[in-house]
């Protein structure tokens, strides 16, 4: 279907919100009255500008307060509209906005209503226009789209249709399901926009907390499918009111909104699919950078790591434990920051397809200095900047995988001082900090792109503040990455990331890195106190958990025993051991770690 964005969902200029539109590849724009008018182009301009962009200007908005309304104030209503009539005629827009009135002046009077709105379309059939009449949330006395309908039938007039609003249709909790009773003739325009569920008045939540379909908690994909089966033809289109979209830089929120319609097509099953997506099945690796390896390596060694090898053409090595893999390159790495985890592997069983489905979503490919003979490995890059590289550990016979890159290093022996292994099995999983600006787009992107399930969105208390996290896996939950960021801007530095490597005995793991120096984080006694309130563990185990610094959550599907490191740089690494399903990631210990991450740095704040 083709697809639409109103230029309030983007920052700038009206020239460069539609520049933004046209790069990221949309048919058409709803132009906000506001834009226009604050535009020293005028409509003409306007309209030529957007057809050289290859843009279809598809909806004028918005026109208020023109319903039920006494004589007079009707009279001077069609006035308005005649004069917003010839300013749609110059820009080329045939299809105008009409919210339902929040005047004080409207009456409650469903027939006035209509004959008000059969007057106002009358006049704009004069002029080619039509009329998508919308029920705004907060309306005085239409707030529903039943409602809206209901007057439009009782309106008959040709040029007069309805806009459907997912945001105002779902945030009343009204059942979308009724759509498909309006003939898809008379639903002239679709608009779009999810939102996280806030219990708040509906005009605040409107006007700053929307967001594109797949950021939110709306069955947008629901209420697209209900339209689309009621004959709709027309755009789907994006109006997003968000203060982030709007300090935000347009071209990447384009993208972004681009990426969200390509998503919603997909779920829905109309227009044409993108590459179908291939779910990665686990990490082939995480890739540390940094300028002095000295600090990593020694933490790695004391992990029960071993370095097994070093790139061929590059200085960077392979450090493994079981399934676990790292690696270390000190190419490029800033001293200031320390280590920075700067790349995952994802095992992939089809290489090409999921770059494919990356690229057909406008993820951005990461180029590449390849040697003759390193492994063929394509990247793309994350919203955060995180380089995802989809590769196989376990390729066909005769095909080369990405291990090969790393010949084993001859008389390597200072890299087992570690004194063996820490019965470390894999990488469980890890934490991504995003920019404050940029959460709801990585939720998106991983799901879109990755094929990734979103968890429901958590705020986290810390000494700080809140820490906003999301988490997003595979269904079997081979994969997960857990996406964190605190509620506004903050430094760079207070944004530790970490790498979870599992353990099927974290009680040992824990005495043996304990015993190798490896630095694991202190945890207060009192959390033990309160643990022995919350759950009815033996008080020998209680007391082998607080001897080692372990932390303890379970839920309905089994339990979570964890425990931490000091921070290297920007990263920190956690021991896990999941027993029987549990499915989280010790969310509710995630005050206690951050207050002993902040006594342990020196009072600095650590998100």
């Amino acid at each position: 279907m083709r697809k639409s964005i109103a230029t309030v969902s983007l920052s700038g200029s009206l020239s460069e919100k539609l520049t933004a539109a046209a790069a990221a590849g949309f048919d058409g724009v709803e132009i906000f009255e506001n834009d226009l008018i604050a535009s020293a182009l005028s409509p003409e301009e306007v309209r030529t500008r957007a057809a050289d962009l290859g843009l279809a200007i598809d909806l004028y908005q918005p026109f208020r307060d023109a319903e039920a309304v006494p004589e007079a104030v009707l009279v001077r209503n069609l006035r308005r509209a005649e004069r917003k009539f010839a300013v749609m005629e110059r820009l080329g827009a045939d299809t105008l906005l009409v919210c339902s009135s929040v005047s004080p002046d409207a009456l409650d009077d469903d027939a006035l209503a209509a004959e008000s709105l059969h007057r106002l379309a009358a006049r704009a059939a004069e002029h080619g226009v039509r009329l998508a009449y919308e029920a705004l949330a907060w309306g005085r006395h239409v707030r529903t789209y039943d409602h809206a309908w209901r007057i439009v039938e009782a309106a008959d007039h040709p040029a007069l249709g309805v806009c459907l609003d997912s945001f105002h249709i779902l945030s009343r909790g009204s059942d979308p399901r009724g759509i498909e009773d309006i003939p898809g003739e008379k639903i002239f325009f679709l608009q779009l926009a999810d939102a996280p569920r806030i219990a708040m008045d509906v005009l605040q939540w409107s006007r700053h907390y929307r967001c594109f379909p797949g950021q939110g908690d709306f069955d947008v994909t629901g209420l697209v499918a209900h339209t689309v089966r009621a004959g709709y033809a027309g755009p789907l289109s994006l109006e997003v009111f968000n203060d982030v979209f709007r300090q935000g830089d347009a071209a990447r929120t384009a993208v972004d909104a681009m990426r969200s319609l390509l998503t919603l097509e997909e779920a829905a099953g109309i227009g044409t699919p993108p590459v179908p997506v291939v779910p990665p099945t686990g990490f082939a690796f995480a890739e540390l950078v940094t300028a002095d390896t000295e600090q990593p390596r020694a933490l790695l060694r004391a992990l029960g790591f071993t370095r097994t090898g070093r790139h061929a053409t590059k200085p960077v090595d392979l450090w493994q434990q079981g399934a676990a893999r790292v690696l270390l390159s000190s190419a490029g790495g800033d001293r200031r920051d320390g280590a920075t985890l700067a790349a995952l592997g994802l095992e992939t069983p089809d290489q090409s397809a999921a770059v494919r489905r990356a690229e057909a979503l406008l993820a951005p490919v990461v180029p590449r200095r390849r040697a003759a003979g390193d492994a063929p490995l394509d990247a793309v890059a994350a919203p955060d900047g995180t380089e995802l590289f989809f590769c196989r550990t376990d390729a066909a016979p005769g095909a080369v995988d990405w291990t090969h890159d790393f010949p084993a290093v001859p008389g390597n022996t200072e890299d087992g001082e570690g004194g063996g292994a820490a019965g470390i099995t894999r990488i469980d999983h890890v934490a991504l900090p995003q920019p404050w600006h940029q959460f709801d787009e990585a939720s998106l992107f991983y799901r879109g792109v990755l094929g990734l399930v979103p968890d429901e969105s958590l705020d986290l208390a810390d000494p700080f503040g809140l820490l906003r996290s999301r988490a997003v896996s595979t269904a079997d939950g081979s994969l997960r990455i857990a996406l964190n960021v605190a509620p506004g801007p903050g430094e760079r530095e207070a944004r530790p990331q970490h790498i979870a490597f599992a353990t099927d005995d974290i009680v040992a793991a824990a005495r043996l890195l304990h015993g190798r120096g490896a630095g694991l984080l202190a945890i207060p006694g009192n959390y033990y106190d309160d643990l022995a309130a919350r759950y009815e563990l033996p008080p020998e185990r209680l007391a082998e958990l607080a001897a080692w610094g372990i932390l303890y959550d379970r839920d309905a599907y089994g339990e979570f025993h964890h425990c931490y490191t000091a921070t290297v740089g920007r990263v920190f690494f956690e021991i896990v051991q999941r027993t029987g399903g549990y499915r989280g990631y010790g969310a509710q210990n995630a005050a206690v770690r951050l207050a002993a991450q902040h006594a342990a740095d020196g009072g600095r704040p650590v998100r």
